[in-house]
C-alpha cells in the first residue's frame, strides 16, 4: 500500500510501491498528484525517443484503480457516464467521461466489463478521491466501490513493448487494441489491457503491489525495455494529441468542446439519459464556442499552458492548455481552445505569452500518428 510522509497536518506526499526501485535507478523524483514520482532517469529527450523506437516502462500506480460490483452496476454507471456500458463487450476496455450535471467533464477514465460481472475502472490520480466521492454519492447503495490501493499499475509502451511483455507473459500478444484480460506471471495474477497514453502500441498491467518490484525487474532485464519518467510521458501524450485532465479538460469543458465526441455512444445520444445531455447534444449540432485543436507553432520557442489566443486587436479569444517541444518532430507544438471559426486545419492563430506574440497554424490531431495494434493488423 502507498506510504505517506507525515507532517503537522497529517499525510502529505505519498510514496508508491516502486519508490525505492526508481530511486535505486537514479530517478529524479518530484511531487505529482500527491505522490513522489520519477520525472526522468537519463533525460526527457532520450527517454521519449526510446519509447517511440523501443519499449518504455512507466509507473502509473498513482492512478486510481476501482472495481465496482453489484446488481445493475452497468445501468447505474450509465446515469453518470455517456458510454454504452450494458452493450459493451466483456473483456473490452472503453474510454469514457465522468460528467457533471451541466455536462462538464469531472474526469476522463478507462473502464472494462470484467468476466465476473464487475466493472474495472482507472481514473486520474489527481482526481481519484473526488471521483470516488462522486460515485459514492450518486450510485445506489447496493453498488460496492472497491478502491484497489494494494494494486500497482505499470505501462509498457512502444513498438517492441508487447513482444517484450509476451516473453514474460505468454499470450499477451494475442490481445488487440482495447482488449483486456487476466494473465499469470510466476503465480502472480495480472490484469492486462492493450492500451496506453503515448499513442504507441503497448499494455497496462495491474498487479499486487508487493510483486511489482520483482515484475519490473524481470521486465527491465530485457534490453528493449527502459524506465521512463513523467517528463517523457507528457511529451509523448502531447504528440499523440491526448488530453490531460486538469490542463486540457476540466469541469467547465464539455466533451464536444474537448473534441471527445467519440466518447458519446450512439444509443446514449439517442436516449439522452446522461448528465448534461441537452447541453452536450445541442453543442454537437451547433458546435461549441471554443474547440480543442492542435497547433504547430512557428519558431523554436515553445508556447506553454496559459498562453492566450488573441485576435488582431489583441483581445483574448482562447487559451493554450498544453505546449512544448516535440522530440519526434523537432518543433514546437501545442493544444489550445480556439473559436470554432478558427478550428479548421490550416487556420492561423496568434498567441501571446509573456508579452511576446507567436504565430501558429491549426493542424489535425494527433501530431504523431497513433500506432495502436487493432484487429486485423499484422503482428
Amino acid at each position: 500500500m502507498p506510504q505517506a510522509d507525515e507532517d503537522e497536518d497529517g499525510p502529505s506526499i505519498r510514496s508508491l510501491p516502486l519508490d525505492a526501485w526508481h530511486r535505486g535507478r537514479g530517478a529524479r523524483m518530484v511531487e505529482f498528484a500527491g505522490y513522489h514520482m520519477p520525472i526522468q532517469y537519463d533525460g526527457i529527450l532520450p527517454e521519449h525517443l526510446w519509447t517511440r523506437e523501443h519499449a518504455g516502462l512507466f509507473d502509473v500506480s498513482h492512478m486510481g484503480q476501482l472495481r465496482l460490483t453489484g446488481e445493475g452496476v452497468e445501468t447505474a454507471l450509465e446515469s453518470l457516464l455517456p458510454a454504452d456500458i450494458t452493450g459493451h463487450p466483456i473483456g473490452k476496455a472503453r474510454y469514457s467521461l465522468l460528467l457533471s450535471e451541466d455536462g462538464g467533464i469531472l474526469d476522463d477514465l478507462m473502464l472494462t466489463r470484467a468476466p465476473d460481472g464487475s466493472i474495472y475502472m482507472v481514473v486520474n490520480g489527481a482526481t481519484k478521491w473526488d471521483d470516488i466521492a462522486h460515485l459514492r454519492e450518486h450510485l445506489p447503495d447496493d453498488i460496492t466501490i472497491n478502491h484497489l490501493e494494494d494494486q500497482a499499475l505499470v505501462a509498457v509502451q512502444g513498438p517492441t513493448a508487447v513482444a517484450a511483455v509476451a516473453r514474460l507473459v505468454p499470450g499477451v500478444d494475442g490481445l488487440t487494441f482495447m482488449d483486456a484480460g487476466a494473465f499469470d506471471w510466476a503465480g502472480t495474477p495480472l490484469w492486462i489491457s492493450r492500451s496506453g497514453y503515448t499513442g504507441e502500441d503497448g499494455v497496462e498491467i495491474s498487479l499486487p503491489a508487493d510483486a511489482a518490484a520483482a515484475f519490473v525487474d524481470a521486465l527491465s532485464a530485457d534490453p528493449e525495455v527502459r524506465p521512463i519518467g513523467l517528463g517523457a510521458r507528457d511529451s509523448l501524450r502531447l504528440e499523440a494529441g491526448l488530453p490531460l485532465y486538469g490542463h486540457d479538460l476540466d469541469p467547465e469543458t464539455t466533451p464536444i468542446a474537448a473534441d471527445l465526441g467519440f466518447a458519446l455512444s450512439k444509443r446514449r445520444r439517442e436516449e439522452r439519459g446522461f448528465p448534461g445531455a441537452d447541453r452536450i447534444l445541442a453543442e454537437r449540432e451547433a458546435g461549441p464556442a471554443l474547440k480543442r485543436v492542435g497547433l504547430a507553432v512557428e519558431g523554436r520557442q515553445p508556447v506553454r499552458e496559459g498562453a492566450t489566443v488573441i485576435d488582431e486587436s489583441g483581445a483574448a479569444t482562447g487559451h493554450v492548455t498544453s505546449g512544448g517541444h516535440s522530440p519526434s518532430l523537432g518543433r514546437a507544438i501545442a493544444m489550445a481552445y480556439v473559436p470554432l471559426s478558427q478550428a479548421v486545419p490550416g487556420s492561423t492563430v496568434r498567441l501571446s505569452q509573456r508579452g511576446k506574440i507567436h504565430e501558429a497554424a491549426v493542424v489535425a490531431l494527433p501530431f504523431v500518428p497513433h500506432r495502436y495494434h487493432r484487429k486485423g493488423d499484422q503482428k
